[in-house]
């Protein structure tokens, strides 16, 4: 590319970026702060829409301000602006010396480099400035192979790795102006106002704009972009029939046990290695993802179906075919997308007796936490099934901690050893640590 056009884009870029304002501190920049001051590549992966940039606008404002950084010395980019469809990894020489003439900038310099995986080969040259020159370095991608084996290989003990996840419900109270502390549990009209955001947050989830101004529509535009832009192009699929049956077949059945071969019989796909295929594909780009049995036994845990979870259950909502929905299975999408904000290792567990426990979480070789999801235990049934799943599991898992969140249930059973801790969803994604 010409150094005109690049110098365009630069000045471009650069103005547009620094001028976003009003945007809500998330609580993964707590993490990233920790790693500014070192000379590791930081790569924000994450889901099409779910604020990558922003994140990296405020990343950008945290370094100006915490070290006094000139905005001379601070590069941005967006790959996905259809002036870089020439660009190549023969261009990015170019780029970084237009840079220089165009901003002279002194000390230290900061690139925050958006959508980079659509520059074939740009790891190479972002190995290159990290080796040579004092770069801090910052980029995003919609997709999981950003931090895939060979792209690790190729920038090894040089980068940190983020997933930037959709908003959590305590930054969802942020973005509402809402300060609480944990005395506030205690009063009835805090609970109340608490209780009725909570309602809200579960009706939108957790996509930014769509919060921001309350309209799920957009959230049908976002599925679409992710299926054409990040799976059909991004991966080269042929049959945009079957991954869209697939994506509505998973849709319609979050939380639920399903087995590769049941999909394939489903969806009418000729092999099992089509369904993993494609399955992987929708992780590797934060659409939907499967939680396997926890197992002792690696072949066993392998061999046994997966849970299926979605990043946003209203949007799960907007694409697939069922007219009513289980709520109970939606609170059970959100502790999943809890966990893994997390970073949680997780899985699903299953007693000998055939007694389901809906997570599972693993710290080193011991199961820390077993959680059971349901919407009430007023049905003494329902109470009994829980409670008697979370005390199996501690007498073949010992967990720590046994809970069993609800919708607005609160208090504590002792069976034996067993020491469980009822709790609503809401509180528990508040929790005061």
């Amino acid at each position: 590319m010409e150094k005109d056009k690049l110098r365009e884009l630069i000045i471009e870029h650069k103005e547009r970026f620094l001028s976003r304002k009003g945007l809500i501190k998330r609580e993964i920049q707590r993490d990233i702060e920790n790693y500014i001051k070192h000379k590791e590549i930081i790569l924000i992966t994450g889901v099409r829409r779910g604020g990558k940039s922003s994140l990296m606008r405020l990343i950008c404002d945290d370094i100006i301000i915490r070290f006094d950084i000139p905005k001379a010395n601070v590069l941005y980019l967006n790959f996905e602006d259809e002036r870089f469809v020439d660009f190549t990894v023969r261009d990015f020489e170019t780029l970084y010396e237009t840079f220089i003439e165009t901003e002279s900038p002194e000390g230290r310099k900061y690139f925050f480099l958006d959508e980079i995986q659509n520059v074939e080969g740009w790891e190479r040259w972002v190995n290159r400035l990290y080796e040579f020159e004092d770069i801090k370095i910052f980029i995003t991608g919609s997709n999981a192979t950003m931090i895939s084996s060979e792209i690790s290989t190729a920038l090894t003990g040089r980068n940190r790795q983020i997933i930037n996840w959709p908003f959590s419900f305590r930054e969802y109270l942020i973005l509402k102006g809402y300060s609480l502390s944990e005395k506030d549990l205690y009063l009835r009209e805090k609970r109340a106002e608490v209780k009725k955001l909570f309602k809200e947050y579960f009706e939108l989830v957790g996509f930014p704009e769509v919060l921001k101004i309350k309209d799920t529509t957009l959230l049908e535009q976002y599925f679409k972009d992710i299926i054409y832009r990040d799976v059909i192009a991004g991966y080269s699929i042929r049959s945009v029939k079957e991954i869209k049956e697939l994506t509505l077949f998973l849709a319609s059945n979050l939380g639920t046990i399903q087995s590769y071969k049941n999909i394939k019989n489903l969806i009418g796909v000729k092999s099992l290695n089509t369904v993993k295929n494609y399955l992987e594909v929708l992780s590797n780009v934060y659409l939907f993802f499967l939680i396997d049995l926890f197992d002792y036994s690696l072949k066993r845990q392998i061999y046994n179906p997966s849970k299926i979870y979605c990043i946003d259950t209203a949007m799960s909502s907007s694409i697939s075919f069922k007219f009513s929905h289980n709520r109970g299975h939606f609170y059970e999408n959100v502790v999943f997308l809890e966990l893994m904000r997390k970073n949680e290792e997780i899985f699903y567990w299953k007693s000998k007796r055939g007694r389901e426990v809906d997570f599972v979480t693993k710290k080193g070789l011991k199961i820390d936490t077993a959680i059971q999801v349901t919407l009430s235990l007023a049905d003494k049934k329902v109470r009994d099934r829980e409670i008697q799943s979370l005390v199996e599991a501690k007498e073949d898992l010992n967990p720590k901690h046994l809970i069993i969140l609800t919708e607005d249930e609160e208090g504590n059973e002792i069976i034996g050893n067993a020491k469980i801790k009822i709790l609503p969803l809401w509180k528990w994604l508040i929790r005061f640590e």
